[in-house]
């Protein structure tokens, strides 16, 4: 679900309500740790908890003090984030970078 590559978490696979609480501890650890960017390229599935959960991993950045900026953010999840009126809150990279496998 979330591989490090430096300071950049690249999350794959589904974001919805049945597994974005692991995700979410994940990915809290994870910026912990360092994290600055979080690439989202590999997102297969999502709903409306993905959006929750990338809200969650910026508070997580600020309690440590560190920006947080999301790359790939896939369109689903901007459309969803325009609808609850919260998309300038999503900081997103301004160029797509592709994911190092």
């Amino acid at each position: 679900m979330i591989r490090r590559e430096g300071e950049r978490m690249v999350v794959s696979g589904a974001l919805t309500l049945a597994n974005v609480a692991a995700v979410l501890h994940e990915g809290n650890a994870a910026i912990g740790e360092g994290v600055r960017t979080v690439d989202l390229a590999e997102v297969g599935e999502l709903d409306s908890s993905a959006l929750a959960l990338l809200l969650a991993w910026l508070r997580e950045a600020k309690r440590h003090n560190r920006s947080l900026s999301f790359a790939n953010l896939p369109q689903g999840l901007t459309t969803i984030a325009r609808l609850y009126g919260v998309a300038e809150l999503l900081p997103a990279t301004s160029a797509a970078v592709p994911a190092q496998h």
